[in-house]
């Protein structure tokens, strides 16, 4: 059953009239967003450094954001672990400021750095823009460790919804072209399939905020040609080969339309030979994990990536 903390926000912002993302222009969502997050996320904690940071792409400078724990329980020179993390949103909306309360939370939490990363989204850069944006952050990050006070051989990925892909396509990508040695994936209820062909399309596809309208609408918006759904850089479950990749931690929502994709990608992973380890949140909707001011199993949820993340990149 739908948790009454999530059947309470459904209801209030039908109340209030707060209008369906698909209904809406790209610009008039990203606003939407932007400001929904006042109603239903915490405040932001307090770290230790937050530090503004560009990377250089083959097209063009990339906006990132470090994060640094207020205690990490680490002596002070010396090189923490980072998570690199990529907003939700659909390929379309979120940004740095959307996700900076979750990306304080994963520092503090973890003790650990978290880069935040501000790429390319559509429809102003289609596909695979936001893929060549997080795989150049990554590779920038790992580049510069040195001197930003990182540790490059303790570097994760991670992300929700359309961040928890690229998490999951900046993997293999890397798996296959080397250079970036990853230690760990956090993919947060992501996007694996853009077939949409599991049956939690079908069975969630309505009144859960994230509608078959809405999914329509983002993937619309990011990629150019249908042909693009079979591409393994837009859906990682259809990648033929799931082998050597860095343990992951894959969490879902159980009235989520990306239920069933995450869960096989996780079955694929574990099957592949990988460590991979599958946690479902039944009662919760997508997106939760930024709402912890209105619905309690997020702060949960965020509790749990942060101590994976500890034990994967610190213990």
């Amino acid at each position: 059953m739908l948790h009454p903390q999530a059947r309470a926000l459904i209801d209030l912002l039908q109340e209030r009239g707060v209008p369906a993302m698909h209904t809406l222009t790209p610009d008039g969502s990203r606003r939407l967003y932007r400001e929904r997050r006042h109603l239903v996320q915490p405040d932001p904690p307090e770290v230790a450094q937050v530090q503004s940071l560009q990377a250089t792409g083959a097209h063009g400078a990339i906006a990132l954001r470090l994060y640094r724990p207020l205690t990490s329980g680490r002596a002070a020179a010396s090189k923490l672990p980072v998570l690199i993390y990529f907003h939700g949103g659909g390929w379309v909306i979120g940004d740095l400021d959307t996700h900076d309360t979750l990306c304080r939370e994963l520092a503090n939490g973890a003790g650990i750095a978290v880069v935040s990363v501000d790429y390319r989204m559509g429809p102003e850069h289609r596909f695979p823009a936001a893929v060549d944006d997080s795989i150049a952050a990554t590779r920038w990050v790992h580049a510069h460790a040195g001197e930003l006070g990182l540790d490059a051989q303790r570097i994760a990925v991670g992300g929700d919804s359309a961040g928890g892909n690229l998490a999951a396509v900046v993997s293999l990508a890397l798996r296959d072209s080397g250079g970036v040695p990853l230690a760990y994936q956090l993919l947060i209820y992501p996007s694996t399939d853009m077939r949409r062909v599991a049956p939690s399309h079908q069975r969630n596809g309505q009144g859960y905020l994230l509608t078959a309208d809405t999914i329509a609408y983002f993937q619309g918006h990011y990629l150019a040609d249908p042909a693009h759904e079979l591409d393994a850089r837009a859906s990682p479950l259809l990648h033929p080969d799931l082998r050597n990749l860095p343990p992951a931690l894959v969490l879902t929502a159980g009235y989520d339309p990306l239920r069933d994709e995450g869960i096989d990608y996780a079955q694929r992973l574990s099957l592949a030979g990988n460590r991979a380890t599958h946690i479902g949140f039944e009662r919760q909707i997508h997106g939760f994990i930024l709402m912890g001011r209105v619905i309690d199993e997020a702060n949960d949820a965020v509790a749990i990536c942060a101590a994976q993340l500890r034990r994967a990149l610190v213990a």
